[in-house]
This record gives C-alpha cells, sequence and structure tokens, in this order.
C-alpha cells in the first residue's frame, strides 16, 4: 500500500510519498536513524505537489482550521488532485499520513481518503519538517524561518483574545502578593514588638494590634520624654483618650531598659517600614478589589474578592476554573489531604480554600460538608457565567448568594428554598431589564440633542412668522368670505326646497277636493235612478 505524507508548513501545504516502506515491518527506530541523512531519506521520501498559500491572512485561516482539526476548501481540492481517486465499494490502494488525527477523521469522513496517524507516520513527517527547505527549490535560505515566525506571531495574536480590563493574570500575581505582604507584616511587626519592648515593655499589653503598635513606636520614640502633651496625638492613633492616658502613664512606671539614640533610629525606621508595608498592603487590596469585579464579579460578589482570587490562582485562569467542575473546585487547595486520605484509605477532606468563606464558618459542624458541597456548584456556576460572559455584571452572583443564604435557613430552621430555575429566570430577566434600560438612554440623549436642534431653528426662524403673518392674514379672509357664499347658498337651496314641498302639499289638496267632489256626484245619480225605479 502506498503512503503519502500531508505536511503543513507555514508558506503552504506539502504532499509527499513514501516509497520503498513494507508494512510489516514498519521499524520507528531504523527511519528514526535515517532521518539525519538526506541521501537516505530522500530515497524513501519524495515531494509530489507543493502548494503555496495566497496571502499571510490565508496562512493564518488555514493554520486556525488545522489546528482546530478542519479540512478547508482550499486542502480539499489539493488533495483531490493530487492524490489518486478512491472508488466506491473498493478497498483503495493508498492511505494519507496525518500528523493530526482529527484532521484525519474529518478528511476520511468528507472525501473518503484513509488516513493514518501515528508514531511511524510522525517519524516520517519530522523529517520532512527537517529538509523542507531542500525539497523545494524556489525557496531561497532563510525564507522560510520568516514565513515561520510571521505566521506564530499572528497565530498567537488571534488566539489570545487580549482583553485589558479582563487580564487574570493581574489578579493572580496580586493575590499571590498580598498573602506574602500579611506573612512578612506580621513577622516584622513582631520583630518590632520585641525590639521595642526591650526599652518599653508594658506597650505590649496596652497596644494588641500590630500596624498601631508601630504608629505608637514611631510617635514615643524615648519612653522618658513621655507626657501630657502626648496625649492628643495618641488618641489620634489609637481613638481612645482612656488609652493614651494609660499609656503616658506606663511611660512614666516603666520597667524597660534605655537605649542610646542610634538604637532608637534604627528602631524608628524599622518601625516606618513596617507602617509604610501596612498601608501598600490596604492600597494592594483596593485593588484586588477592583480587578476582581472586573474580571469575575459574579464570583468575588458570591464567595468574596480575596477568596474568588485564590481559587482564580489556585486553578492558574479564570478559564482552567470554569472548566473545573464542582467536585473539583470544592476540594481545590486541599491535594495533600485528599490523596493523604486516599493513601491510607481515611476520610477525604471537604473543602479546600472555599473554607476560608463565611458561608461554611456560619453553618454548624454536622452542615459544613453540606454546605461546601452546595457552595462549590454556585462558585462553579459563577466563574463559568463570568469567563464566557462578553458583558460583566453582579446580578448572577447576587442571586446566588441569596440563594446559598436560603440553604443555610434550610440547613438551620428548614425554611424551603427556591427553586434554581426560578432564581436563574429572575436573574436573566433582571439582566435583560438593564439591557433595556441601557438601551432606552441612548434614544433619549439622542432625542435630546435633537430638541436642540430643534430650538436652535425656532429661535432663528421669528422673524420669518412675522412676515408670514400678513400672508396668513390674508388667506384667513378669503377663506371668511367663501364660507359665507356657501352658506347664503345652502340656505337659498333650503329654501327652495320648502317652496316646492308647498306647492306639492296643494296640487295633492286640490287633488283630494276634485276626488270627493266625483264621488259625490256619482252617489246622487244612483239616488236619482233609484227613485224613478221605485216610482214606475
Amino acid at each position: 500500500m502506498a503512503l503519502y505524507l500531508l505536511f503543513e508548513s507555514s508558506s503552504g501545504y506539502a504532499l509527499f510519498h513514501a516509497q520503498g516502506l513494507d508494512e510489516i515491518g514498519q521499524n520507528t527506530e531504523a527511519v528514526r536513524n535515517s532521518v539525519a541523512d538526506l541521501n537516505r531519506f530522500g530515497k524513501v521520501v519524495q515531494l509530489t505537489a507543493f502548494q503555496p498559500f495566497e496571502s499571510a491572512i490565508d496562512g493564518l485561516n488555514q493554520c486556525n482550521s488545522v489546528s482546530e482539526g478542519l479540512m478547508t476548501d482550499e486542502l480539499r481540492s489539493f488533495l483531490e488532485l493530487n492524490l489518486p481517486k478512491v472508488k466506491e465499494g473498493k478497498k483503495s490502494k493508498f492511505s494519507l499520513g496525518v500528523a493530526e488525527p482529527k484532521l484525519g477523521s474529518h478528511i476520511s469522513e468528507t472525501t473518503k481518503i484513509p488516513c493514518q496517524s501515528g508514531e511511524f507516520v510522525l517519524e516520517l513527517l519530522r523529517g520532512v519538517r527537517l529538509h523542507f527547505d531542500k525539497f523545494i527549490k524556489d525557496l531561497k535560505s532563510g525564507d522560510l524561518e520568516k514565513a515561520q515566525l510571521g505566521l506564530a506571531h499572528s497565530y498567537s495574536r488571534a488566539k489570545v483574545k487580549f482583553n485589558v480590563n479582563r487580564v487574570d493574570n493581574m489578579v493572580i500575581q496580586a493575590i499571590f502578593l498580598l498573602d506574602t505582604l500579611d506573612k512578612d507584616i506580621n513577622s516584622f511587626s513582631m520583630r518590632v514588638r520585641e525590639w521595642y519592648s526591650w526599652h518599653f515593655p508594658e506597650l505590649v499589653k496596652i497596644v494588641n494590634d500590630n500596624y498601631l503598635y508601630a504608629r505608637v513606636a514611631k510617635l514615643i520614640e524615648d519612653k522618658s520624654k513621655l507626657s501630657e502633651e502626648h496625649v492628643p496625638a495618641l488618641t489620634e492613633i489609637l481613638g481612645d483618650e482612656d488609652k493614651a492616658k494609660e499609656v503616658v502613664e506606663a511611660g512614666k512606671a516603666s520597667m524597660g531598659q534605655d537605649l542610646t539614640p542610634v538604637d532608637l533610629i534604627n528602631v524608628q525606621l524599622f518601625a516606618q517600614r513596617v507602617m509604610d508595608l501596612a498601608e501598600y498592603r490596604k492600597n494592594l487590596y483596593d485593588y484586588l478589589v477592583t480587578k476582581m469585579n472586573d474580571i469575575a464579579p459574579n464570583l468575588a460578589s458570591l464567595i468574596g474578592e480575596v477568596v474568588g482570587a485564590r481559587l482564580i490562582s489556585h486553578a492558574g485562569s479564570l478559564t482552567n476554573l470554569a472548566k473545573c467542575p464542582s467536585s473539583t473546585l470544592q476540594i481545590l487547595g486541599a491535594e495533600k489531604a485528599l490523596f493523604r486520605a486516599l493513601k491510607t484509605r481515611g476520610n477525604t477532606p471537604k473543602y479546600g480554600l472555599i473554607f476560608h468563606s463565611s458561608f461554611i464558618g456560619r453553618a454548624s459542624s454536622k452542615n459544613k460538608g453540606r454546605m461546601a458541597r452546595y457552595l462549590a456548584n454556585k462558585c462553579s456556576i459563577a466563574s463559568r457565567i463570568d469567563c464566557f460572559s462578553e458583558r460583566g455584571s453582579t446580578v448572577f452572583g447576587e442571586k446566588l448568594r441569596e440563594q446559598v443564604e436560603e440553604r443555610l435557613e434550610f440547613y438551620d430552621k428548614g425554611v424551603a428554598p427556591r427553586k434554581n430555575i426560578d432564581v436563574m429566570k429572575s436573574a436573566i430577566e433582571s439582566t435583560q431589564n438593564k439591557d433595556t434600560e441601557m438601551e432606552e438612554v441612548e434614544p433619549e440623549e439622542a432625542s435630546a440633542k435633537k430638541s436642540k436642534k430643534k430650538k436652535s431653528k425656532t429661535e432663528d426662524a421669528p422673524a420669518a412668522a412675522t412676515n408670514g403673518d400678513a400672508l396668513e392674514d390674508g388667506k384667513s379672509e378669503k377663506k371668511k368670505k367663501k364660507e359665507k357664499r356657501k352658506k347664503e347658498q345652502e340656505a337659498d337651496e333650503e329654501d327652495g326646497k320648502t317652496n316646492g314641498v308647498n306647492e306639492q302639499d296643494g296640487t295633492a289638496k286640490k287633488k283630494k277636493k276634485k276626488s270627493k267632489d266625483e264621488a259625490a256626484t256619482n252617489e246622487n245619480t244612483k239616488k236619482k235612478k233609484k227613485k224613478k225605479k221605485s216610482q214606475e
């Protein structure tokens, strides 16, 4: 059976014919050894056809279709022209070697060309890739490298849909830095406490907060100089006048050791560094909150910005988190405990990073696992909405948070929660209402602009209106005269109609009188005839 090889290069499609290969003795190691030598490899593999791409855009489209496992029309025509025809109902005497199995299955489904892909075919294609510039004579040195570099840049730009507002890498770096800052600030503040407590040991019990302790140590400097003048400044830092007075009194009766000015300067500098780190930590937290609201607003509104950022950073990206099922998201961050439990056949962990959420802390001890499972389900839904939705909104996150609250009440009090279908329908309706409101705002702005234009036209037109008033008055007088004439004509016609009716009434009366007279004469004649007959 003949073997053809399809090679997709950066400059075009190439078809090679592999000769002298036995089906039984296909040894990948032998091919691997013969690939380096062009003389040996050129006797086995020969170029049969080459079709270059029309342009860089065409090459990018072909590369995208090959990576997705789809055969384009250009590739189909290229294969049908250069490969032997496949007859229906008969076994083909050749096969096509392809590097991508998905592309091979699509070619075999559409064109009935038998395709194969394996280690043997991949080794042959590796040799073709190694000596491709020598197979094609028209290619100059360096042309293939330029085409590969240009296609690689365009392909990577097309694949990476870069959106400045939705870069989850910034969230990953910010949460890593936030966690390290928390550890560093804690260790540094403990160092400040130990260092300054040598001079003022009573301050540790009065001021518990690390940041406030560093500020107070920076303000006091030498305890021997403490007086009532420091009370207002201490109240500003501590927020309590009683504590400020207590600090002053403790400084006067302190049992600490005196320090040299150089030691005090070093303590003050280190306390200032700790204060700067704490302030930078606050600014970084605000930055993380804004980025999470841009990248994953639903996840942030459901579980919080810090926990959501930790989930994204542990998964690697928002898309990876969206691909995770809820069972994986539930134990994300507890991989060591999971594998330890599987190894020792113990109980598997119920939660990982989700444990830091307030919902699990509020649940009872027996319902923590159920709450973690339910919360992981809602987090997976929120992450998928954030990842694949075009417009970012917190509607779904707020509705999912309401569902989690209802589930907490169901576990504690037995109150039946709403169904997920009803909640999602209400969320979709609210998003549609928001979209309609946004669409209505735009035409209102356009109508406002039009009204402004109309106002300007009306302001420009008063002179023309005054000039046309006389004409309009003249036209109105003519109309009045015409109307008077019409009314007079109608009145005359009505009078004529009434006269005609009166004449008709007179003629009718005359006719009635005539008929009565005739009837009377007829009766008189009859009576006379009867009398004559009776006399006779």
